[in-house]
Parts: C-alpha cells; sequence; structure tokens
C-alpha cells in the first residue's frame, strides 16, 4: 500500500463564477451527459461541455433495477446539479466492461472520474491510464483496503469489516447463536470482508452461504434448503435489502424460527425492520458515497481540497437503523436518499 497520497495534476483555473452560477439547480441525466455541447476547455485543459462546465463520469459494478445503486446515482446527481457538473452514470456488474466504461471515460477526455472497487484488480489498469491522462480518479462503496494502493485519491463509503465486527456485536447482544452469512457475489471484496468482520466477533458459529444474486427465486430457494438442513441456525445475515425481503420468505417457507438481519436499505426493507419481519438493518448511506465522490472531484478541481488528506477514507457508516428508530429514516427511505 501507498504511503504518500497519489500523485495528479494540480488543479487548473477555478471554474469561471458565472457558469457554475448559471449550472446550479440543472438536473442531470443518469445514463448520459447532459448539458450545452462540448465547446470548451475546463480546469486543466480537460475537454468540458458548455461554457467551462466539468464532465465527470461515475463508474460503478451495479446492476440495473437495483434500489441500492439509484441511491448512489440520486447522490451524484443531486451534487453534479449544485456544482454544475455534466454528470454520466453508467454500470456493470462484470469486472472487464466496468473497466471498459472507465477507459472510454478516459478516451472521453472527462475532467474526473468516480468508481467503486469491488474487484481491485480489474481496475489497475483503467486507473493508470487515467493517471497517465492526467485525470483524477476517486472511489466510493467498494475497495476501502485497495483504494491507495490502486492510485485513487480519495475515497467514500463504509469500512465493511468495521460493519461486519458491528453486526457479530449485535448478534452477541442479541443471543444468536449460529449465524448464516449470504454473499450474493462471489468474490466480492466488500461482502466478503463484512462476513468476515461478524465471524471475528460474533460469539456464535458462522458460515457463509454462496448464492447467485441474479436469479432471486434461487437465493430464496438455497436459504430455504439451508434453513430446512440445520436448524440450529438462528440468524439469517445478507447482505443488501432486497436479498433481506428474500430471506424473510425463505425463513417462512423452511418454517424455520431463524430471524433476518441486513447490510443496507430500501424503503420496503425499512417497513420491514418497523414491522419486526427484520431484526435491524446496517446504513452505509449510498446516497451519501454519491454525493461526496461527486462534490469531492468538484473541489479538487476548483480549490485543490482533497478530502482525508488522501491518505485516510472518508467513512459514511455504519450506522444501525432498529425498530426503535425506523420511523426516523422512512421519510428519506420513501424519497430515496436513504
Amino acid at each position: 500500500m501507498n504511503t504518500r497520497p497519489p500523485s495528479h495534476r494540480p488543479p487548473g483555473r477555478p471554474l469561471p463564477l458565472a457558469a457554475l452560477a448559471a449550472a446550479v439547480g440543472l438536473l442531470v441525466a443518469g445514463c448520459s451527459s447532459t448539458g450545452a455541447a462540448d465547446d470548451s476547455s475546463g480546469p486543466g485543459g480537460a475537454g468540458t461541455a458548455g461554457a467551462g462546465r466539468m464532465k465527470v463520469t461515475m463508474v460503478t459494478h451495479g446492476t440495473e433495477d437495483d434500489a441500492f445503486w439509484d441511491r448512489v446515482r440520486k447522490g451524484a446527481e443531486a451534487a453534479a446539479a449544485k456544482d454544475g457538473i455534466d454528470l454520466t452514470y453508467v454500470s456493470d456488474p462484470d469486472p472487464a466492461g466496468q473497466a471498459e466504461l472507465v477507459r472510454d471515460a478516459v478516451r472521453d477526455g472527462v475532467d474526473g472520474i468516480a468508481l467503486t472497487l469491488a474487484k481491485p484488480q480489474a481496475m489497475k489498469g483503467p486507473v493508470n491510464e487515467a493517471r497517465a491522462a492526467d485525470i483524477p480518479v476517486v472511489g466510493l462503496n467498494s475497495g476501502i483496503d485497495a483504494w491507495r494502493s490502486s492510485g485513487l485519491l480519495e475515497y467514500f463509503g463504509q469500512d465493511e469489516g468495521v460493519a461486519g465486527q458491528a453486526v457479530g456485536d449485535k448478534l452477541n447482544d442479541l443471543k444468536a447463536k449460529h449465524a448464516l452469512c449470504v454473499v450474493h457475489e462471489r468474490g466480492n471484496v466488500a461482502l466478503e470482508a463484512r462476513c468476515a468482520g461478524v465471524k471475528k466477533t460474533f460469539g456464535g458459529t458462522t458460515e457463509n452461504l454462496y448464492v447467485d444474486g441474479t436469479d432471486m427465486r434461487a437465493v430464496s430457494g438455497i436459504i430455504a434448503a439451508r434453513l430446512r438442513q440445520d436448524r440450529t441456525i438462528d440468524e439469517v445475515v445478507t447482505n443488501g435489502a432486497d436479498y433481506a425481503l428474500t430471506a424473510v420468505d425463505a425463513v417462512e417457507e423452511a418454517d424455520s424460527d431463524a430471524r433476518v438481519a441486513t447490510f443496507d436499505l430500501s424503503e420496503d426493507l425499512v417497513d420491514a425492520v418497523r414491522g419486526g419481519n427484520v431484526q435491524f438493518a446496517v446504513d452505509q448511506q449510498p446516497y451519501l458515497q454519491g454525493y461526496l465522490a461527486v462534490d469531492a472531484l468538484w473541489l479538487y478541481r476548483t480549490n485543490g481540497n482533497v478530502s482525508g488528506g488522501g491518505v485516510a477514507p472518508v467513512l459514511t457508516g455504519p450506522a444501525f437503523v432498529t425498530r426503535a428508530d425506523a420511523a426516523s429514516v422512512a421519510g428519506f427511505a420513501a424519497n430515496g436518499t436513504r
């Protein structure tokens, strides 16, 4: 791991204040750049759309129709609207596909890239290409143990190992004895770190159950089958809101006494916590991750700011949402910001 923050070109001249003021409030499209045609150069000489407008691309490993990534994107769009940035949001769960999307952004000459490091090795080449092109790159959501060695400028997210340990402690408080940690994407460093964290602090038995997260019917069936096989399992921990709701159905199908807890939120998940069907959720605040990543690139390009000094991540979680406080979060979840 690097002991010094990665070297990037110093920020160029500040964006014209008039252009920024005029751009604030502009809604951005998620899947393609918006705004005026590319007719000028932005900070540091990179091409931008409109008069002095920045171009930023966010590349994640998210899948379509996933409420979690909708929140990341919504936060990114809010920051882009505030800062007058032309934002492109793209995603591909396949690491090779994600890498190619990053290379596309480099070829487009954007002013900044925000990306996830679910599979850090796949991102090393594209990040090096971005740095060679003097494009600052920040990380979010996945890869907290790899962002510095990968050459990223900043990182925004949850320490997944710490979050997992907090869940293990919570399960101890709840007197659980045997936890099933459901991993819906094999090899995803964030999910593996969470379950490893649970195992580290949980006093009972922890086992990982690997499923194909793209097939919810199969996920439910596999969880139910494992619960039937071992009646000592009294806790199912999932790594996403949709998987938690599926696990609730699987528990019922298996006629099991197991309870369900999860990482991450959605509107339906908050309702499930309020109703007692899910014990608790760990909120890493994906809206905040998307917002901070885009805003950080604007701050770097216009004022030379580097959050965390380039050596420490900016943590957005973990925060627990339980039945006692779920009502206070419900409104934000309904708005798609929690």
